[in-house]
């Protein structure tokens, strides 16, 4: 059983709800003081509702489950859902359905949505907001496919892809913010804290993508 955090009466601890890599490193690099403490909810895809009320729901459920635990503290959550032909996109189960899923990405525009929540639940604190981008495929075939699930970073990644990665599938161009289609928006969070007079920084991280402004989705599930 994990022992309760200790506060001092000036400072107030930050806890990041999330155990991923890449979430941890966006808001290391925000310049404030964090502790990773992944939440335990349950998250659930849900298409017959868009994918932004989902992952704002997601988010702010992982947020809540740990400020449960932890009630003096800013707790953030976050959630990220990818969509392709209409159909939201989790974590893949198995190989075998990333695969059949890569073939279907190949030269097909999918879209994102991140989410950030802050939560503080002795302040009556409640926060969540969502930014949108896209990542646009360039063709490919199975042996780029096999190559990426050979390198096992397809695992635990919304749409069993991570474009950060040089083994990723080839990308054509992304639409909208990078750090949002890594899994979490500074901007949100910094706007989020900047209310509770956190101070913080906005990260752009460097892609090697070419960078387009986001265009209008078709998509009425967005």
């Amino acid at each position: 059983m994990r022992e309760p955090l200790q506060y001092s009466d000036d400072v107030r601890k930050i806890i990041l709800a999330s155990g991923s890599p890449r979430r941890r490193e966006l808001v290391a690099q925000m310049g404030f003081a964090f502790e990773c403490i992944p939440s335990d909810f349950d998250e659930q895809l849900d298409d017959s509702r868009s994918m932004e009320e989902v992952a704002r729901e997601l988010g702010l459920g992982k947020a809540l489950d740990v400020a449960e635990r932890y009630p003096d503290a800013f707790v953030i959550g976050s959630d990220t859902i990818a969509m392709l032909d209409g159909k939201q996109l989790g974590k893949l189960p198995d190989a075998a359905t990333a695969k059949e899923l890569l073939r279907q990405m190949s030269g097909k525009r999918v879209d994102v949505i991140s989410s950030v929540a802050l939560v503080c639940k002795d302040l009556g604190i409640q926060m969540v907001e969502a930014d949108r981008a896209a990542i646009v495929y360039a063709e490919y075939d199975d042996d780029v496919i096999d190559r990426w699930l050979a390198a096992n970073e397809w695992q635990d990644k919304a749409g069993a892809t991570g474009i950060q990665s040089p083994a990723t599938p080839p990308v054509d161009h992304i639409e909208g913010d990078y750090d949002t289609i890594l899994g979490l928006s500074t901007r949100l969070l910094h706007e989020l804290l900047a209310a509770q007079g956190v101070d913080s920084r906005i990260v752009r991280p460097a892609t090697q993508h070419k960078q387009r402004p986001l265009a209008q989705t078709v998509s009425d599930a967005l």
